[in-house]
């Protein structure tokens, strides 16, 4: 079988399975299992594929067409310029993330500021290492209530050179961070919380509903939740005129503000939209 053979074939099993980019998703997976990119591939779409790779492509494309994401398959995923490994264990990075991390490099100024940053809820730890990466003299702190995630973020941070800059730490949200004279300290605290509400699980994507972690996901009834724990929390560890910097989810923006409001402790929100025109981030700085 020929590349373009096999990619065709893929692409249709993959078409049939529900799966929007078909093609690109087979090309992905062939590039990943020969070690070759897309380019390649189509360049040479007439040579025979050799037979070792035949059935690790066969493999793959089962299980992407059990709807398993692209990124679990090839253990990956592009984020800010930097590749980031990633497992079933932690929450795939998304483009829209990437408005955190702009919103806190332009907050902290010059890149040789000593800056102190908290990101809660890390997971794979693409916004700590994204931050550490900008803001060389930055000491980071990040937290997670999974161990699993924390393994994955450590690998992360290695792979990019800034585990010496990056302290991970197991636990919920700012609880690790209390025994370590972080109060009122932190420049910045960013976040990417779970910000569903439970009662959306089943109508997700198949991608995200059966083999993202829910934990990652799911927040409570209003999926509010975690995110006004976090809000209420912050101002303890930040310093004057030190910022808040949250992903949100669709239509949390006038809950999240209200929050942001009752707590006394922050200016007026910021508001970030993505690409698409969401309300997608929210930036409150301390008063005092």
């Amino acid at each position: 079988m020929t590349f373009a053979e096999a990619i065709y074939q893929a692409a249709q099993k993959l078409s049939a399975s529900g799966i929007q980019n078909a093609r690109l998703d087979a090309e992905v997976l062939l590039s990943t299992i020969v070690d070759k990119n897309r380019a390649w591939l189509l360049t040479h779409g007439n040579d025979a594929i050799e037979s070792r790779f035949t059935a690790v492509y066969e493999g793959a494309i089962d299980r992407r067409s059990r709807r398993e994401p692209l990124q679990y398959i090839v253990g990956k995923q592009e984020f800010w310029g930097l590749e980031f490994s990633v497992t079933p264990d932690v929450l795939i990075p998304r483009p829209e993330t990437e408005l955190v991390v702009e919103a806190a490099v332009k907050r902290i100024g010059v890149a040789e500021k000593a800056a102190t940053i908290i990101d809660l809820c890390t997971g794979s730890g693409c916004i700590a290492v994204s931050l550490a990466k900008e803001r060389p003299s930055a000491r980071i702190f990040a937290t997670d209530k999974s161990e699993k995630a924390l393994a994955v973020a450590r690998e992360n941070a290695g792979k990019h050179g800034v585990s010496d800059r990056i302290r991970f730490l197991e636990g919920n949200l700012l609880d690790p961070l209390a025994e370590l004279d972080l109060l009122g300290q932190a420049d910045i605290i960013t976040a990417n919380p779970p910000y569903i509400p439970s009662g959306d699980l089943n109508g997700l994507q198949p991608e995200v509903r059966d083999y993202e972690p829910e934990i990652a996901l799911i927040a409570g009834s209003a999926g509010t939740e975690i995110a006004r724990r976090i809000i209420e929390t912050a101002p303890s560890f930040l310093k004057k005129h030190g910022a808040l910097i949250m992903e949100m989810g669709m239509g949390q923006v006038e809950e999240l503000s209200k929050i942001v409001a009752a707590t006394g402790a922050y200016s007026r929100p910021e508001i970030l939209k993505d690409l698409a025109g969401i309300d997608r981030v929210i930036a409150a700085q301390k008063r005092s």
